[in-house]
């Protein structure tokens, strides 16, 4: 899954400012929220999960890299490895790059 952000991460790196004021940047950001929320959710069982801020447009890609990285020191099973990474994917291809 780590590989599949990272490489998603320099892609919006790499787009252009066009591409990410087309909805690149809000769908790392969407991603990047609900990586969060998911580690947060196994880190502090009960707690509410705090919503990761948007921080702009430059900053979705490490916002995405950070989320998901946090996210896998804590995943349990393989199992939810695949399901994150299916998510990575899935935001990868609907922001288009």
């Amino acid at each position: 899954m780590t590989r599949a952000v990272d490489d998603f991460a320099d892609r919006l790196r790499a787009a252009p400012q066009s591409r990410l004021q087309r909805g690149a940047a809000a769908e790392a950001l969407g991603l990047a929220r609900e990586l969060a929320r998911r580690a947060q959710l196994v880190e502090e069982p009960g707690a509410e999960p705090r919503e990761m801020p948007d921080a702009g447009m430059f900053a979705a890609a490490d916002q995405i890299a950070v989320a998901a990285h946090d996210l896998a020191l804590v995943l349990e099973d393989e199992g939810q490895v695949e399901e994150a990474a299916a998510l990575v994917e899935e935001a990868r291809k609907r922001a288009g790059v």
